[in-house]
């Protein structure tokens, strides 16, 4: 499916390295057909020795070859990359952005290009087990699609939808979603140690607890509410613990953070569009 295509990335971040590794590990392409672009040398250098790859400090070489081309830049300088590199791009090639809040309007008409994917990935991606949302505009072939969704799933899972809406819903429930996580795993460590416990041991008991609760819940394939009345007796630590989380609003609170997660998300996609036509 990739045969004799090169796959081009502009940034090579942290994101970026993590597809480039997921694409190898793969075996989708072999290293001299993927080429990134990255202003630092000690960063290419780096990528080359890595991972066998080709590098270059120049974006726009990097889009001359390009049969797939890779957005995995910071959103403030899209803008300013797009202006560089549009007249580069091949019209038959696929880009595949990951930027942040860049909608397919932005993407297709900053970089006058039809053949658009546009995705959200989230940070566990950097280690292969990420989420990762898409959808296209209608100018992606079967087989663009086909191969956007292979090197998607470089990051972990991925989910196809097929209204662009659905990417603000996505930033705001798996794309932040691991700051949520990290909150409250650090909340119930900093409550381990208060009761008592050492700092290491409240994070081993933390860290396991939370990984062997997501595995029941693959596992038994049954209703979170169903497995925490399996754990909560009458009376018992669970229900006194449980009853102060509603106390306290937890659940209100949980709804309102994604829900302001979302409405950010559109404003920043909002702004961008502004900005792309001088408003």
């Amino acid at each position: 499916m990739f045969e004799n295509q090169t796959i081009s990335f502009i940034g090579a971040g942290n994101m970026g390295e993590a597809m480039i590794k997921g694409i190898l590990i793969k075996e989708l392409v072999k290293p001299e057909q993927i080429l990134a672009a990255d202003p630092r040398e000690e960063r290419r250098r780096y990528l080359e020795e890595r991972y066998g790859i080709r590098t270059t400090p120049d974006n726009r070489a990097c889009t001359r070859e390009a049969d797939i081309l890779v957005l995995s830049i910071k959103p403030q300088v899209l803008p300013k990359v797009m202006a560089e590199i549009n007249l580069d791009l091949d019209p038959a090639a696929l880009v595949l952005s990951i930027v942040a809040g860049a909608r397919l309007s932005v993407i297709t008409e900053g970089l006058r290009h039809a053949a658009v994917v546009r995705s959200m990935p989230n940070t566990p991606g950097q280690f292969g087990v990420g989420m990762t949302v898409w959808t296209n505009t209608p100018h992606v072939s079967e087989e663009q699609r086909l191969q956007a969704q292979q090197i998607l799933q470089a990051l972990g899972k991925e989910i196809w939808v097929d209204e662009e809406g659905y990417l603000d819903m996505a930033t705001a429930l798996s794309g932040t979603g691991p700051a949520y996580v990290f909150l409250f795993i650090e909340s119930l460590i900093d409550a381990g140690v208060h009761m008592g416990f050492s700092r290491h041991v409240a994070e081993e008991l933390v860290l396991q607890t939370i990984e062997g609760s997501l595995r029941v819940v693959r596992e038994l394939k049954r209703h979170p509410a169903t497995l925490r009345n399996m754990v909560t007796s009458p009376g018992g630590t669970s229900a006194a613990a449980i009853y102060e989380m509603d106390k306290g609003g937890f659940r209100t609170i949980i709804s309102k953070a994604v829900w302001a997660a979302y409405k950010r998300s559109v404003e920043l996609g909002d702004a961008s569009e502004a900005k792309l036509r001088g408003g």
